[in-house]
């Protein structure tokens, strides 16, 4: 077997559960491990991928958690040693060994035995693990069910549906943001005593005739771009609790303390404290994460009896199976930048100005880039959670990639429908064009796929035609509608008419 070989987790856990080894397992320190009791699968609950396992290492054995990796970095990479969730794991079974470390640590700095299993498994076992890593990789290029046949729909035919369900998709986020516009306008004009956030919207919303007076009011494009920006830094594990803490912290509540010199920290403190993040300020014992606590709460104190809206609870952010660097800690603390830069640095009307007084695509591509990348840079700068410092600092906050995404998926649907309202067709039409012509520096996993399968590896970057082959995928390969799709009709006809 090779010493570096990558597999899918599910089958070293069949591995795992089987206990098929030519020898005892060894601890990466040289102690002998007897398995009492293998565990049971963890399938629902986020955490460790074993539960209620019994093992003796030594003279001693253990009762709690097995957690299993491809490698042993992987135990910091997927974040566990912040995540309390594994403060129970009793041994860290990787397939590979990358490092010369003996143990692994948890949250609350127990060391835990780390073994390499590679060694120990049986040859047969290893020709099969061969076999599932080909038929795996197959499987991820297949994902498609037309992926074998649909060369005979030439590269020229994907490209126009690719690029008329990238405008398709386009044209829903646009309809998407001026839907949660009007709700926000409609909202606003009401001129509610209790928190927006406990407002349900009733049927005269629905009756409602809008005109394009109802949008005059800056602040309601605000909170849709602050809301929308929010989201999209979510990722999809919490995109949405980050909308509704965009919501919950309204934009005007933020406008109220934009003199305060320490504006920014302010925000934080909102933000964070909001979210239910903020651990209690005896719980530290380095200095700089004391400091910082201890300032954002002074600043809370300030705040708290303001604020009435919602609050959430530490619990309902997802950390687990997350790089470090996509924390819901750290894309608050990059969201904190991007509302100081809406609310004091009037982010939203210079991009306005930008389309209004350019039509050059490389001006306004780098005027959009440098609004919505933010480098990394005090507290956050050097640490993932509030516990402990992080490894490795981190660089930005949100890069370019990021930003990309949230350009495409946010800025230029919002742009599109605020020419359009107030009737600057031409610049509306410029908007497009950059979305037309936008190439990403964004990476997703299915959009390879996608393109594989398609045999279309150069449109990965094309925006237009990134976003088709996301909506191909979600509407029609992932609900089974191949007859419904242009290639699928086309190619299964093919066949059957051959058969």
């Amino acid at each position: 077997m090779e010493k570096k070989i990558k597999l899918p987790e599910k089958l070293l856990y069949e591995i795992w559960k089987n206990q098929k080894f030519t020898q005892a397992l060894i601890t990466k320190n040289g102690e002998e491990i007897q398995v009492i009791d293998a565990g049971i699968e963890n399938t629902e609950l986020a955490g460790p991928d074993f539960i209620h396992s019994r093992i003796k290492i030594g003279n001693l054995t253990y009762l709690g958690d097995i957690e299993i990796d491809g490698f042993y970095s992987d135990w910091k990479a997927h974040g566990h040693f912040l995540n309390k969730s594994f403060n129970k794991v009793i041994l860290h079974v990787t397939l590979n060994y990358d490092s010369s470390n003996n143990f692994v640590y948890t949250q609350e700095g127990r060391k835990v035995h780390s073994v390499a299993i590679g060694a120990f498994i049986e040859e047969n076992i290893r020709t099969s693990i061969q076999k599932a890593i080909l038929a795996e990789r197959k499987n991820r290029v297949n994902k498609m069910v037309c992926a074998e046949v649909n060369f005979r729909f030439n590269e020229r035919e994907k490209l126009e549906l690719l690029y008329r369900l990238g405008v398709e998709r386009f044209n829903q986020k646009c309809e998407k943001m001026l839907n949660r516009l009007k709700e926000i306008s409609y909202i606003s004009g009401l001129k509610l005593k209790e928190p927006v956030i406990k407002y349900t919207l009733d049927e005269n919303f629905y009756n409602y005739k809008f005109t394009h007076e109802d949008f005059y009011n800056k602040g309601i494009w605000l909170q849709l771009l602050y809301e929308s920006a929010f989201e999209a830094l979510g990722y999809s594990k919490n995109k949405e609790i980050m909308q509704r803490l965009a919501k919950a912290c309204e934009i005007k509540f933020i406008e109220k303390y934009r003199h305060d010199k320490n504006f920014l920290l302010k925000i934080e403190s909102i933000l964070f404290h909001a979210a239910g993040l903020v651990p209690p300020v005896h719980s530290f014992n380095d200095e700089v994460t004391s400091g910082y606590v201890k300032k954002i709460v002074e600043l809370w104190q300030d705040v708290k009896d303001i604020y009435d809206a919602k609050t959430f609870h530490a619990a309902q952010w997802h950390f687990f199976k997350l790089r470090p660097q996509n924390f819901p800690t750290i894309r608050i603390a990059g969201g904190a930048v991007i509302l100081e830069r809406i609310v004091n640095q009037k982010l939203f009307p210079q991009i306005i100005k930008s389309f209004e007084t350019s039509g050059n695509h490389n001006t306004l591509l780098a005027a959009l880039r440098n609004a919505f990348i933010v480098k990394a840079d005090g507290f956050w700068k050097k640490h993932y959670v509030f516990d402990k410092p992080g490894s490795v600092e981190l660089n930005y906050f949100i890069g370019l990639s990021r930003a990309d995404e949230i350009i495409v998926n946010v800025v230029l649907p919002i742009l599109s429908i605020y020419f359009d309202i107030f009737g600057k067709k031409e610049i509306t039409k410029r908007v497009q064009k950059l979305f037309f012509n936008y190439y990403q520096k964004s990476d997703n996993s299915l959009v390879d796929e996608m393109a594989e399968s398609l045999s279309v590896i150069d449109a990965t970057k094309r925006s237009v035609l990134y976003q088709g082959m996301i909506q191909l995928f979600r509407n029609y390969c992932s609900k089974g509608r191949c007859k419904e799709c242009v290639i699928g009709t086309k190619v299964f006809e093919d066949e059957s008419q051959e058969n």
